[in-house]
């Protein structure tokens, strides 16, 4: 005597036996929904294990509380370079505030310079050129071929002022600069500080200027 078959699944919100292909759809449809399930699992599981990881490494890598200091040590650099000059080069002593993110010599077809990048209290740049046996080229390619607008002296130095007349956005690091020469050296301060920020580098500089005449 042959086994009864199993009676068709009665589907509540048919009121009936589901037909074969209504079974096919069903068990279709269970299957995308678990792989689906299982796919968002497993991008879950990858990104705790991704995250936890991040966590570790940053747990791991030793940690320096103490800022960083980048100044360069410009006394240090002109004192290097100085068998090599003819005049002194100027290292002007500057407040509390003050630091130097440049300090080097450059040389092109024709002058050589003892270059200081300096930056402010108030985070603004002044750039600091003694260039010796500068020519007006020279000078006129630092300061965009601009005429000085006044002179000002400052303990002692005579200084000619540039002011650039382009517009704030495209002045560059050119807002203001100083020009004086002594011996056989052309001093340029050039940059967006404030006045009285030219006006104490210019006083540093000056005894070492005046020195140099």
């Amino acid at each position: 005597m042959s086994k009864p078959g199993k009676k068709p699944r009665i589907v509540a919100e048919l009121g009936r036996p589901e037909t074969p292909l209504e079974t096919a759809d069903r068990k279709a449809e269970n299957s995308r929904k678990y792989r689906s399930r299982k796919t968002v699992n497993n991008l879950v599981l990858s990104l705790l294990v991704t995250v936890g990881a991040v966590v570790f490494l940053v747990l791991l890598v030793p940690r320096n509380d103490n800022p960083i200091d980048r100044s360069i040590d410009v006394p240090a650099v002109a004192a290097q370079l100085q068998p090599s000059v003819t005049d002194p080069l100027v290292v002007p002593v500057l407040p509390d505030g003050w630091s130097a993110n440049a300090a080097e010599w450059r040389t092109n077809d024709t002058v050589s310079t003892w270059y200081v990048g300096l930056i402010t209290p108030e985070q603004q740049f002044i750039g600091f050129s003694q260039a010796i046996d500068a020519n007006p080229t020279w000078l006129a390619q630092q300061l965009q071929s601009q005429a000085p607008v006044d002179t000002v002296q400052i303990d002692g130095i005579t200084w000619d002022v540039y002011e650039n007349p382009a517009p704030a956005a495209d002045r560059g690091n050119f807002d203001e600069a100083l020009v004086t020469t002594a011996g056989s050296s052309t001093y340029l301060l050039i940059g967006t500080a404030s006045n009285d920020d030219f006006e104490v580098l210019a006083r540093a500089m000056a005894p070492s200027i005046a020195d140099n005449k």
